[in-house]
């Protein structure tokens, strides 16, 4: 099997499992029980995965990281404006 096939699927499931996090965090805007810290490193890793995967030409790698960034980047945003 291509291992990019494999990444790909999954790249889109670790993607995907974020939408009712973010979903839950936009429209009810409560982020109390969220790690602030937590919310710093994985947003700072996923930025550092995504430009990974770009430097080694992994398009899975690169969507997947990318994608996660922004829904992590929006709970993050959220968790600062409203604690």
């Amino acid at each position: 099997m291509n291992p990019e096939i494999v990444g790909s699927i999954a790249a889109f499931l670790t993607t995907v499992a974020y939408i009712p996090q973010v979903h839950r965090v936009l429209k009810h805007k409560h982020t109390k029980s969220i790690s602030l810290g937590m919310y710093i490193m994985i947003t700072s890793g996923l930025a550092a995965w995504a430009l990974y995967g770009y430097m080694i030409e992994s398009p899975s790698m690169l969507w997947a990281n990318g994608l996660t960034f922004f829904m992590a980047l929006t709970i993050l945003i959220m968790k600062i404006k409203h604690g």
